[in-house]
């Protein structure tokens, strides 16, 4: 696991505190230093509770729902556009206990979208990150499809 940087760690606070990141009742808990790799945190407690007593599906995927478009953000930098295009959600089990997400992208992803939008003028990826318990086993499973694209040069028309 790669380091924090203070940058990240008061990237980490800022998130915890944001209404709407704070309303999912998932918290970040670790964001590496360099953007690559982010873990998120869903507790079983009186705020992610269902009415049968596990976790609330909203809260699982309002936990991991904004953490692959803000990585690639901050990976790629400011010249390229990256938005939420579509997801989905598959739930394998209830959650009845603290669910894990760890989120990775690697330097080769970085390098092969960009490789590919000097070929193209945007593109779709698709992340996939599962929610897991502490014995490892799957409890959902969440597709992201994101839209990335070059920014626009200051002086084009698009």
């Amino acid at each position: 696991m790669t380091p924090e940087s203070w940058r990240t760690r008061f990237a980490r606070w800022y998130f915890n505190c944001f209404p709407a990141f704070r309303g999912s009742g998932g918290r970040i808990s670790h964001i590496a230093g360099d953007w690559s790799e982010i873990h998120v945190r869903v507790p079983l407690s009186w705020r992610t509770r269902n009415y049968v007593g596990t976790i609330y599906g909203g809260s699982m995927y309002g936990a991991v729902d904004p953490v692959y478009m803000i990585m690639l953000i901050k990976l790629l930098g400011p010249g390229y556009e990256v938005w939420d295009k579509a997801a989905t959600i598959r739930f394998r089990r209830p959650g009845r206990s603290a669910l894990h997400a760890r989120f990775v992208v690697t330097p080769s992803t970085v390098a092969d979208i960009r490789a590919a939008l000097q070929r193209e003028e945007k593109l779709e990826r698709t992340f996939v990150v599962e929610l897991t318990d502490a014995r490892g086993d799957v409890h959902a499973v969440v597709e992201k499809v994101l839209h990335i694209r070059r920014r626009p040069s200051a002086g084009s028309n698009a």
